[in-house]
């Protein structure tokens, strides 16, 4: 499904659980791209494509000095973004990537998994590089690794679900990107195209998202709410095995469900590409 086609609006309590779920990875990566800051410090971040503003929020806490703004398209998600911190999180309707102009300079501008559901990727990377003040960073959280959740082989259907789940969902998520406005074929090496984008790399870092067996609820329920997703986008490609599989997983109150199971966890790896403005 297109992005410009998707209901962010009716995605924001899903957005804000996976939000919940990487809270600290994402401090440990704001941590790290503090360190990077150098002495000049940071008076203004961004948080482009911010959601409900769950990111934006661990960043303020991060840099409690600085000024930090969520931009989104999404009213909606924005005005959750301002009841979640208070008042200490700043926000901006922007619709990207024509808007770019808008957000003016910042020392630090994240953007986590939002340039891929731009058509022209080098282009946004280029526009929101001329946002930075002099020395500024710019950190880009996307691919890294995709979750397990399950073992192996977790008694369901034929070994290797989640494999073979992982590549009908790229299948989908390169239509998806085909079919975005504007779209251009980009070999996606980050690094090399934040130094197109007239930075200097100024380092990658891989942090990983690790929640062990027992679940929580809200983590349970996060899985349940993205299986029930890849279902509805899948559910005509997969197999029969699988596809049977997967509404095994889905079922609310059977016990192989994923709202059931004692063996299901929560890992994955976010992968953080920066570049500094010279």
């Amino acid at each position: 499904m297109p992005a410009a086609d998707l209901d962010w609006d009716a995605l924001a309590a899903h957005l804000e659980r996976e939000a919940d779920l990487r809270a600290e990875a994402v401090t440990a990566a704001g941590q790290w791209l503090s360190g990077l800051a150098g002495e000049g410090g940071v008076r203004r971040v961004l948080d482009v494509g911010a959601g409900p503003g769950v990111i934006a929020g661990l960043l303020a806490e991060v840099f409690p000095a600085a000024e930090v703004v969520a931009v989104d398209q999404s009213a909606a998600l924005l005005e959750r973004a301002r009841g979640r911190s208070g008042g200490r999180v700043g926000t901006q309707q922007a619709d990207l990537p024509e808007e770019f102009d808008k957000l003016g300079e910042a020392d630090l501008i994240w953007s986590g998994n939002a340039i891929h559901h731009l058509g022209d990727q080098q282009a946004a990377l280029t526009a929101l590089a001329g946002r930075l003040r002099p020395g500024g960073l710019l950190a880009v959280a996307e691919s890294g690794l995709p979750p397990r959740f399950l073992p192996r082989d977790f008694g369901l259907g034929r070994p290797g679900f989640q494999a073979r789940l992982d590549a009908a969902h790229e299948d989908g998520f390169a239509a998806m990107r085909a079919e975005l406005p504007g779209t251009t074929e980009e070999i996606e090496d980050w690094p090399a195209m934040l130094r197109r984008a007239g930075l200097v790399p100024s380092g990658t870092r891989t942090f990983l998202v690790d929640h062990p067996a027992p679940l929580a609820p809200s983590v349970r329920e996060y899985l349940h709410t993205q299986l029930v997703r890849r279902h509805d986008q899948l559910a005509e490609v997969l197999g029969p095995e699988d596809r049977a599989t997967l509404e095994a997983l889905i079922d609310r109150d059977g016990g192989t469900g994923i709202l059931r199971r004692g063996d299901a966890f929560y890992l994955a790896a976010m992968t953080v590409h920066t570049g500094r403005r010279g």
